[in-house]
């Protein structure tokens, strides 16, 4: 069973979760960005979240397996049974694993380092 491929599109300040099917991508879900930034996000690129690392960045996407966070330009995946409750889409996070629990707290990292693109 290949795993489903997603994708985040944020746009016109929405967030349409999208998925890839027979080699179009179709919408499933269309929620409100808040403070994400506009752009393409592939998620299904994500890589499993190291326990021993911590990690600073946007969240997301958020379903009922995994919680998404942006990191620098790579995407990690937090396993969501981690969590007690996850963390809010679009919140700047600072992520670190103890017992096998994630500790979300707000990122120490707050000042966007420039619009470089």
């Amino acid at each position: 069973m290949s795993e489903l491929k997603q994708r985040l599109l944020v746009m016109n300040s929405q967030r349409l979760v999208q998925s890839e099917q027979g080699g179009q991508w179709t919408t499933d879900k269309v929620e409100k960005a808040g403070t994400i930034k506009p752009g393409i996000y592939n998620i299904y690129l994500s890589t499993p979240a190291d326990k021993a690392k911590t990690y600073e960045g946007v969240i997301l996407y958020a379903d009922r397996n995994n919680v998404y966070q942006q990191v620098g330009k790579s995407f990690v995946k937090h396993e969501r049974t981690a969590f007690d409750k996850a963390p809010e889409v679009g919140s700047n996070s600072s992520l670190k694993y103890d017992n096998n629990k994630a500790v979300v707290s707000p990122s120490s990292s707050q000042q966007a380092r420039g619009r470089s693109r």
